[in-house]
């Protein structure tokens, strides 16, 4: 058994301009076949819109309300709410404040920055 806090983990800006806390992934556990982090952006930010060629990513919102876009398509999301992002799909992120947004964010296979692509 693997259990990890969050207080543990120091966070870091991603390829794609969120903050991240890597909760469990390679570099802090024996992990295989899925990462788990915790992401935030404060109001008004917005990931970087991109892609991942080989991970399925999911999101689970836990603090805030954002708009997320997902293949040109937009839609508003807030707490409770969780999104499949297939291998290939562009997307991106918006938090729409006041405070910020906060989400839990799964990558099968685990996440790596080689794998995020913009264009």
């Amino acid at each position: 058994m693997e259990v990890r806090s969050r207080a543990g983990a120091e966070p870091f800006v991603t390829t794609d301009g969120s903050v991240i806390r890597s909760l469990l992934d390679r570099a802090n556990a024996p992990v295989a076949n899925a990462s788990l982090a915790e992401a935030t952006l404060e109001a008004g930010e917005s990931t970087t819109r991109h892609r991942h060629a080989v991970s399925e990513e999911m999101y689970y919102l836990v603090e805030g309300e954002g708009e997320m876009e997902f293949d040109g398509e937009v839609r508003r999301v807030g707490v409770g709410d969780a999104i499949l992002i297939p291998p290939g799909a562009r997307h991106r992120i918006t938090a729409l404040g006041p405070g910020p947004l906060r989400l839990l964010c799964v990558c099968a296979p685990p996440w790596t920055a080689e794998d995020t692509l913009f264009d």
